[in-house]
């Protein structure tokens, strides 16, 4: 074995104990975006769900647990029934991973509706 391959026979060690640490961060914010995206997704089609369901006249109790079944884990639902409109708002939290960042937008779904006339 020469000299310079002596010299080099622990760069590649060197290079991957640099690099993995800086992998496992990226595929881990990664993660954390694509979580937080399905959450957006889960959290605006549980308000279209609970909106549309409100206007037909559903009960509340049970529009509320229909919602919350399509809504992420630990999600915050509210629901606002009044004459003129429905309003049924649904939100939740971050991944840790980005909260921990000081990302400020949250998964959130919002969805209108107008009760429809009973026959």
């Amino acid at each position: 074995m020469t000299r310079a391959a002596r010299r080099e026979s622990g760069m590649v060690t060197a290079e991957i104990a640099v690099a993995l640490p800086a992998l496992v961060l990226v595929l881990t914010l990664g993660l954390g975006a694509v979580t937080a995206m399905t959450d957006q997704l889960r959290c605006v089609d549980a308000a279209r769900t609970g909106a549309r369901l409100l206007a037909r006249g559903e009960d509340v109790g049970q529009v509320r647990r229909q919602v919350a079944e399509q809504a992420p884990a630990d999600a915050r639902i509210a629901l606002d029934v009044g004459a003129e409109s429905v309003r049924v708002e649904v939100s939740a939290d971050l991944p840790r991973v980005l909260a921990g960042l000081g990302v400020g937008a949250r998964p959130r779904g919002v969805a209108h509706a107008v009760p429809e006339e009973p026959s």
